[in-house]
């Protein structure tokens, strides 16, 4: 198995640093907003990746963060930005009762896992939060101080960047060229316009810790370096994100990391592209910003969601549009569709077609995760098999394989249980309210609905239901 590894910028064959387990730590959701399709797709390439590591037999522990500290990027670090005072405004004005950050960050990240398990994520082994981890936090950068490669400023504290000959590999950043292409005033605290912050202290800040150089707030890079640490060691297999997580953060990252240990940080890093939508970036202001839900209340389920999602490369830029989507839903019923053919076929001795259909599938995925070229080889799969069955000729070991490579895509073979035929009764009685203009019978059944455990949505093409 290659991947690319964006430390070496080349494709490199995987082995894990233990014979047989693989540390793999995925940068996780910033818990003040609802993620979006694009998160999602970072997300899924690291749940897709991991399949793939357990189908070749592989034990792996993946540790995904969850960003619970208000704050996103550098520049908000030092400007004082709070995320999570942002979020917090947002709900008030949706109308959901929050009174404090913590109340913002249970409410997102409650958000997080509805849609990871509608998408048929398999569970991390670990979802630490940044709020929890602080104490390895401090420890982390009072290390970094003892060694003199941080520096106190007040009650501020920076890394200096100056003081790490290796800053700069993974993104190709040079200290020069972050010099002379700084897009702000030099900070007055700062060596360099690099050095990035470890602590803050700002009393406007609505999370606040104690430290002994004073209460504040860690730094966003130190989270990752801390958390990842705890659960899988000073050195470990795999990194993953969004590529806008190489600079600065995972170049930070490796910068505080590999100073306190004093040992390499990540043997791998894999980086997913930004997707498109429309032709445009993801953003409320263009009207393309839309979350996993926004798509569930359009009546996709979230296998054919993921299914868009996990079989474009992950390093490929793709433009989607809700078609994407419309496609996936006729693949996705297709695939099941020829699962119930197979399912009763008999076992025994794996068929020429199944060997074949796993050698290929194998060398798509052993080409730096090629979910592209692997479903191609499902389908070719698909077609070899229903030829032969329609020839009368069974295949042998065919729904085993099949189920095998489902399992990587993360397709489950089953759909989830649609709603009860008296749930589907009072949906269309409250479509007949609606039509005679009663909307207090309407909105009495729609209630009635909601106590049986599911959502009625009214859109243009019709009610659509959805487990509550």
């Amino acid at each position: 198995m290659k991947v690319h590894n964006t430390l070496s910028k080349s494709l490199e064959a995987f082995v894990p640093l233990k014979a047989g387990h693989v540390g793999m730590y995925n940068c996780g959701p910033t818990v003040y907003d609802s993620p979006h399709v694009g998160n999602f797709r970072t997300f899924a390439f690291a749940d897709t990746l991991r399949r793939y590591l357990e189908y070749r037999k592989l034990k792996v522990t993946q540790v995904m963060n969850l960003t619970d500290v208000g704050h996103l990027t550098q520049d908000q670090i030092e400007a004082g930005g709070d995320k999570m005072e942002e979020g917090l405004r947002r709900l008030r004005e949706k109308g959901v009762n929050v009174s404090d950050p913590y109340q913002v960050a249970e409410h997102y990240i409650a958000e997080f896992h509805a849609a990871r398990k509608a998408l048929n994520f398999l569970d991390a082994h670990h979802y630490p939060r940044a709020t929890a981890h602080v104490p390895e936090m401090i420890e982390m950068i009072a290390k970094l101080l003892e060694k003199g490669i941080a520096y106190r400023v007040g009650g501020n504290i920076y890394y200096d960047v100056a003081k790490f000959a290796g800053y700069g590999r993974l993104s190709g950043n040079t200290l020069e060229q972050i010099k002379s292409g700084a897009r702000v005033e030099p900070h007055p605290e700062k060596r360099h316009p690099a050095d990035f912050a470890l602590w803050k202290t700002d009393p406007n800040h609505l999370m606040q810790f104690d430290a002994p150089w004073g209460r504040g707030f860690p730094g966003w890079h130190i989270e990752c370096s801390a958390m990842s640490r705890k659960y899988l060691g000073d050195t470990f297999d795999l990194h993953t994100g969004g590529e806008d997580n190489i600079f600065p953060h995972h170049e930070c990252e490796i910068a505080q990391s590999e100073a306190v240990n004093e040992k390499p940080f990540v043997k791998t890093w894999m980086h997913a592209r930004h997707l498109l939508w429309d032709g445009k970036k993801m953003s409320k202001s263009e009207g393309t910003f839309h979350s996993i839900q926004d798509l569930l209340d359009r009546g996709y389920a979230g296998e054919e969601i993921r299914y868009a999602l996990v079989t474009t490369h992950y390093r490929q830029q793709v433009n989607y549009t809700m078609k994407s989507f419309d496609d996936a839903k006729g693949v996705v019923a297709r695939l099941r569709e020829f699962h119930g053919r197979i399912a009763g076929a008999p076992a025994g001795a794996d068929h020429m077609i199944v060997a074949a259909g796993g050698v290929k599938f194998a060398t798509a995925m052993n080409d730096d995760l090629n979910t592209s070229a692997a479903a191609g080889a499902v389908h070719e799969f698909v077609r070899e098999v229903n030829r032969n069955l329609d020839a009368g000729r069974p295949v042998p070991g065919a729904a085993a394989a099949f189920e095998g490579f489902m399992f990587v895509l993360g397709v489950p073979l089953t759909a989830a249980a649609g709603p009860p035929a008296e749930v589907e009764g009072l949906v269309r009685s409250r479509e007949e309210a609606r039509r005679r203009r009663d909307f207090k019978e309407s909105d009495r059944l729609r209630d009635e609905i909601q106590k049986r455990g599911w959502v009625v949505k009214d859109t243009k093409d019709g009610p659509q239901l959805r487990k509550s």
